[in-house]
């Protein structure tokens, strides 16, 4: 089972050989079986990757994101065909009916507000009764945007009322690198299940190529706010990004067991997907971190 993160800050050269990742550094060379590897982050410009080991990535269905000379995840590696009905998915896509996304876009709403009603409640804020009347507030579709109204609340509790989420600050930095890991594990996990992640639930930017992940990321979004609250003194260096990525392979609940989170987000994704496509019910991921 594939459980490894394997970041790349530096110069190096990386090639396939005999089902392994070859990472060339100067006279070093570092081996590493793909079945071993979840997903790489290039996190440096002076990477040069073949075409071939490329190729092998995505077959074996493995994370790619890429870092540019700020650091900051760019894009990603996303195969045309991950599954081989990927084509009558995405036709089921297509029919989804408009109701049945507004009710689940309300579940996701409710969920990620009640996680953040948690985590206010972990800190002692008193604002944790204010993300709970808002929950009781939410209409199908959400029409009254009480996710909106939540999140001013919620992040000035965690991070100060002079906080605002478009500033160029540390906090935000982290935030946005978590946000980026967190999404490519999403988008890996809808191409998986043979849909397009341009067609979402509720976000329907026309410039966003990711519109149906950022629907399924809301409720995990918690895990990484958690971490930055916790460490906001800190500086956003390489060892922060190491941690932010290896929350990935920490251990929380759902369904009443322990899973990695990155296996909670495959199961959850495939849940939700479900739920649109054949009428399954909708598992919340509750935080208890």
């Amino acid at each position: 089972m594939s459980f490894r993160t394997v970041v790349i800050n530096s110069q190096a050269k990386l090639n396939y050989k005999n089902r392994y990742l070859v990472v060339k550094k100067g006279l070093d060379e570092n081996y590493i079986h793909l079945s071993e590897i979840d997903t790489i982050i290039v996190d440096s410009i002076s990477v040069s990757i073949s075409t071939y080991l490329l190729k092998e990535l995505s077959d074996n269905k493995i994370n790619l994101i890429f870092c540019d000379e700020k650091h900051n995840p760019f894009g990603e590696l996303k195969p045309y065909y991950s599954k081989h009905n990927t084509s009558k998915e995405i036709i089921i896509q297509t029919k989804w009916k408009s109701k049945d996304k507004d009710l689940l876009w309300c579940l996701i709403v409710k969920n990620k507000l009640i996680n953040q009603a948690l985590l206010l409640k972990k800190i002692k804020s008193d604002n944790y009764n204010l993300i709970l009347s808002y929950i009781k507030e939410i209409k199908v579709g959400d029409k009254t945007n009480r996710e909106g109204h939540a999140a001013k609340v919620y992040f000035n509790s965690l991070f100060g009322k002079k906080f605002t989420r478009n500033a160029d600050d540390t906090i935000n930095s982290a935030l946005n690198y978590g946000y980026a890991v967190l999404l490519s594990n999403i988008n890996k996990e809808v191409i998986n299940n043979g849909y397009i992640t341009q067609l979402g639930i509720h976000h329907k930017n026309e410039f966003n190529d990711f519109n149906l992940s950022c629907d399924l990321m809301e409720p995990f979004r918690i895990v990484i706010d958690n971490f930055v609250y916790y460490n906001k003194e800190r500086n956003f260096d390489g060892n922060y990004k190491l941690d932010i990525i290896n929350i990935f392979n920490s251990s929380f609940k759902f369904k009443n067991k322990m899973y990695t989170l990155k296996d909670i987000i495959k199961m959850y994704v495939k849940n939700t997907l479900e739920c649109l496509s054949e009428n399954k019910t909708y598992l919340e991921f509750m935080y208890e971190g």
